[in-house]
């Protein structure tokens, strides 16, 4: 795990049925990112993204953007640590 940072964010503004968490899994997976990403019920997308400083960075400034149709409104951040996870994947809405 040395090297691996693991940050977790709550993604709010129009971010629900545009397509992000499909964006997010396909954009993790190029940047080489473990991790998770999942609808909640107040309308907000949370994700945990694990890997290199540098890869977890692009993957938080890229929810800041969004997938195409998105209007983000802000993302809140919380580092942790990292748990050495496996893959990444799109888990049920919560």
């Amino acid at each position: 795990m040395s090297g691996k940072v693991r940050v977790h964010v709550w993604v709010r503004g129009r971010v629900q049925g545009v397509g992000f968490r499909a964006y997010t899994e396909a954009m993790a997976r190029n940047a080489g990112v473990q991790g998770w990403v999942r609808n909640l019920r107040d309308g907000r997308v949370e994700a945990v993204f694990e890997g290199s400083p540098a890869a977890v960075e692009t993957m938080v400034a890229w929810c800041g953007q969004g997938s195409p149709g998105s209007r983000v409104e802000s993302v809140e951040r919380y580092s942790e640590p990292a748990e050495d996870l496996v893959g990444f994947q799109i888990r049920p809405t919560f």
